[in-house]
């Protein structure tokens, strides 16, 4: 097997991939691509042999030098209210480039034709999934659903004021960063994923009013699940504080949990990690033990 190198190698899912990773593969055919090769969060790679290289998706030079010799790159997918495009095509272009056989890219799951614009993320994933079609490389597109790690912004601190939200029946199938994770690590070690598309979903869907009453269940209170008008959600949300671009943005992921845009179970994430995933009633429970604890 070829060097295997990850970018955003710090952040939420990146540093769960590696992690995983090192437990499948030898450290030196390891890379990382992370802003500061000194970060506390990647000293203890370095020592047990992985290459970090300093880079930045915005310097097309660095990324040359750090795909050197890299057959598979894990592209994580640039943060929002960023110029995603850009950033994601000096990766794709870097990796063509340098030589680079395959790229890995963490897109976020859409419904066939559907009309629902994502603020600041459908466009650029479009982009980037026909870069990389269009770039020659092998590739794999992972779709990410929401994650159950980061519901609770939908709907703030439910404990306390119920899970308030602009009306709607339709369903999310949220999976953690964890089982995430582990399909990137499945799809970076093995043979077979190359110029295939995976949904990456959750194996139960959930609405809002599901999620209020599984955090009742759990957490022995009523949690109300109430429906309010957009305009209610955004004056919620600024009032604790959240900018109102922050909101928006917000407001267009429930739009898609309540359209049904993140309802799909498509198996995928399970073949791939070998097991169930997580479950959102489950997250909650391991969640709520924490806060007990």
């Amino acid at each position: 097997m070829g060097k295997i190198l990850i970018t955003g190698a710090t952040g939420n899912l990146g540093s769960r991939t590696l992690n995983l990773l090192l437990k499948k593969v030898p450290a030196n055919q390891v890379a990382v691509l992370v802003r500061d090769p000194q970060s506390e969060k990647i000293e203890r790679f370095v020592k047990e042999g992985v290459e970090a290289h300093q880079g930045d998706y915005f310097d097309y030079n660095s990324l040359l030098r750090a795909f050197n010799g890299v057959d598979k790159v894990m592209l994580i997918s640039a943060q929002a209210f960023t110029d995603r495009n850009t950033q994601h095509f000096n990766v794709i272009a870097a990796a063509k480039q340098a030589g680079v056989k395959q790229v890995i890219y963490t897109s976020i799951i859409r419904k066939e034709n559907s009309n629902l614009i994502l603020p600041e993320v459908t466009m650029s994933d479009l982009f980037a999934e026909q870069t990389l079609r269009a770039s020659g490389l092998d590739y794999t597109i992972l779709r990410n659903p929401p994650y159950l790690e980061t519901l609770h912004m939908y709907f703030g601190d439910a404990l306390k004021a119920g899970v308030r939200v602009p009306e709607g029946s339709g369903k999310v199938a949220a999976a953690s960063l964890d089982d995430l994770a582990a399909a990137n690590v499945a799809v970076l070690t093995q043979h077979g994923h190359e110029n295939k598309t995976y949904t990456l979903s959750g194996s139960e869907g959930s609405s809002f009013a599901d999620i209020a009453e599984a955090l009742s269940e759990i957490s022995e209170m009523n949690i109300p699940y109430e429906s309010v008008s957009e305009k209610e959600y955004i004056d919620s949300m600024v009032a604790n504080g959240l900018p109102v671009f922050m909101t928006d943005f917000l407001l267009g992921w429930v739009r898609g949990v309540n359209t049904g845009e993140f309802s799909e179970t498509s198996g995928d994430l399970e073949r791939l990690i070998g097991r169930k995933p997580m479950t959102y009633k489950e997250f909650f429970k391991h969640q709520f033990s924490k806060v007990e604890d």
